[in-house]
Formats: structure tokens, C-alpha cells, sequence
């Protein structure tokens, strides 16, 4: 069997012994110092999203050349009506390029259920917003018209007056058919 210690007899004989052991241990010690720790695992890089260069590069190449434009075009391109608008000073090449869809539709603002006064705001800031992030193609859907009292296209000739008097607006065209056809609008801006 197993005996046990008995603690010693007087109180002040274990803090002696503490002292003395406390006092040898910082003698031992007295010259390390700590380690330096690296991390073992290395968090990863965090991934970038990918970046589309070539639909950039198309966008860049289309408005240098709507920039660089050395004929004029009248208000109404390739005598069309008002289906398709380009600013006076904007090649030929640029509305036709927007209307054979070669730029990528960025931004989309779809106007269905609102009133022209709602629509009229809406289009504003839709455009500034966009012009303000560097967006350059962007579509407007205004609708058939076929909800609308008499099932006329209200919005249809009042988004296209508005767009051709608005100064960030270069050109726009009727969109494809894929893409709403007479009820929205391509709209390339500067």
C-alpha cells in the first residue's frame, strides 16, 4: 500500500521552499527568449473576378471611333425614322455596329407600368447613374404599348425624344427582336 506525505508541520516552511524554487527556476530561464512563431499555413491570395478584355476592348475601339468620326450623320441616320437616332458628328459604322448588337448591353432599365412623369425621371438618373460608372451600352425597355389605354405606345416616342435631347447620349436604335424589339431601345452612351 501506499503511503502518503504529510504536509509539513509549520506554514512558513512551504513559501521558504516556493521562494527558493521560484528563485532557482529565474536562474535557468534568465537568458531565453521566445520564439518567433511563423504562421503555417498561409491564407491563399483571394481571387480577382475575372475580366472581360475583349468585350472591353470592342467598347473602347467602337467609342473611339464615335469620338473620332470625321463625316457627319444627320440627326436621323440612313434616312430611317426615329427608330434609330446618332448624334450629328457620329459615324455611320457606330449605329450600324449598335444595331447588329456588337456592343455587350451593360445596364438594363425596364419602364413597364410607369407614368410619363415617372418614366422621365427614372430615364434621367438610370442614365446619369450609368454614365457615372463608366457604363457605355445600356437598354431601355418602354414597351409595346398593348397595356396602355387604347393600346398605344405612350412611353414608345416620348423615351425617344427625351434620349435624343439628352446630352450623354451618342446613339440609339431599336433593340433585335431577342432583345424586346420595338418595345426597348439600344442606347450607346459617351
Amino acid at each position: 500500500m501506499r503511503r502518503l506525505r504529510q504536509p509539513p508541520a509549520a506554514a512558513s516552511a512551504p513559501a521558504a521552499a516556493d521562494e527558493d524554487e521560484r528563485a532557482l527556476f529565474r536562474e535557468a530561464v534568465r537568458d531565453a527568449r521566445p520564439l518567433q512563431v511563423t504562421p503555417r499555413v498561409t491564407p491563399p491570395a483571394p481571387k480577382l473576378p475575372p475580366v472581360p478584355v475583349q468585350s472591353l476592348l470592342d467598347e473602347h475601339a467602337a467609342l473611339a471611333e464615335a469620338r473620332g468620326a470625321a463625316h457627319l450623320a444627320d440627326a436621323l441616320i440612313d434616312g430611317l425614322d426615329e427608330a434609330s437616332y446618332a448624334r450629328p458628328g457620329v459615324g455611320r459604322d457606330v449605329l450600324r455596329k449598335l444595331r447588329r448588337g456588337q456592343w455587350t448591353v451593360q445596364r438594363e432599365l425596364d419602364l413597364h407600368g410607369a407614368t410619363r412623369d415617372s418614366a422621365r425621371v427614372l430615364m434621367g438618373e438610370f442614365i446619369a447613374q450609368a454614365g457615372a460608372d463608366g457604363v457605355r451600352c445600356v437598354r431601355i425597355i418602354h414597351g409595346k404599348g398593348l397595356g396602355s389605354p387604347r393600346r398605344e405606345p405612350v412611353l414608345r416616342g416620348l423615351a425617344r425624344k427625351w434620349l435624343a435631347r439628352h446630352p450623354q447620349v451618342v446613339a440609339y436604335c431599336e433593340a433585335p427582336a431577342a432583345q424586346g424589339g420595338a418595345g426597348a431601345l439600344l442606347v450607346l452612351l459617351q
